[in-house]
């Protein structure tokens, strides 16, 4: 009869429900940090590209196409190639960049007799 009247705290299988608590709270938390970052989420259909240190020597770029990640990390050096001007970039009074590409119609390409620009 002693044996039914044991007090709770003394069963050991009640520590090892509470390690399994704290478990499910801990993978509870990672879910939800893979979830809101988007470059780890594996069901995210978005493209995302990451530039750390942008225009520094240690500058890294991570660049994620629906399920293939790629990493880039940059040399130092410049790059070259050829190619043809696309069009103009400006950056505004706060701070935000537009891009206005070059149109074929609009390239002004003189002829005899014309002005210049």
């Amino acid at each position: 009869m002693k044996l039914l009247h044991e007090p709770e705290s003394d069963d050991p299988i009640l520590s090892v429900v509470n390690l399994i608590d704290i478990f499910l709270v801990i993978i509870a938390a990672l879910l939800i940090t893979v979830a809101q970052n988007p470059l780890l989420n594996p069901f995210s259909k978005r493209d995302v590209t990451v530039i750390t240190d942008p225009g520094k020597p240690s500058m890294e770029m991570i660049v994620k196409k629906g399920e293939k990640i790629e990493h880039y990390k940059a040399s130092g050096e410049i790059g070259q190639g050829e190619g043809e001007k696309a069009g103009i970039a400006y950056r505004m009074k706060d701070g935000s960049m537009v891009y206005v590409p070059e149109t074929p119609e609009a390239r002004f390409e003189p002829t005899v007799g014309d002005p210049a620009p």
